[in-house]
């Protein structure tokens, strides 16, 4: 049952974090700016920023492909590993949204989003630390029943 619900969830993780790359790439100027220190900046152009991210989404997401098939009987694991993925797909989300934001000629307080960016960062280390505490919560169960 939590192996459906989360696959629909990672489902559709999958299709926001394309409509927000389309909707981001439609958006950016010609080059990119992805990091800036001083006077000096690290840019690259929007069609480049677009294939890389577009393979880092491709990537990850098929990953839950591969674990499904190398995992099929352990359907716990594929469950949380799609939940893995999924606060993945919200972190490409956010960082995406920012980088359209740092990019366009508006002012804006980042401050305000910082917040955001480490709120999705703690969300895929809660939900990466929840397998362990899991594992063990299992295992200290099941001695108790024998």
């Amino acid at each position: 049952m939590a192996l459906k619900l989360l696959k629909g969830i990672w489902f559709l993780s999958i299709v926001a974090a394309l409509i927000a790359l389309l909707y981001v790439y439609a958006g950016l100027p010609q080059e990119v700016i992805v990091q800036k220190q001083g006077s000096s900046q690290i840019s690259v152009s929007n069609e480049l920023f677009f294939y890389i991210v577009m393979m880092f989404l491709a990537i990850s997401n098929v990953m839950v492909f591969i674990i499904g098939k190398v995992f099929s009987e352990k359907e716990d694991f594929r469950a949380w590993f799609h939940g893995l993925i999924m606060t993945l797909n919200i972190f490409f989300i956010i960082a995406l949204i920012f980088i359209f934001q740092y990019n366009s000629n508006e002012k804006f307080d980042y401050g305000r989003i910082a917040f955001i960016i480490y709120g999705s960062l703690g969300l895929m280390v809660l939900w990466a630390s929840f397998w362990p505490v899991y594992l063990i919560f299992r295992a200290f169960s099941s001695k108790s029943l024998v």
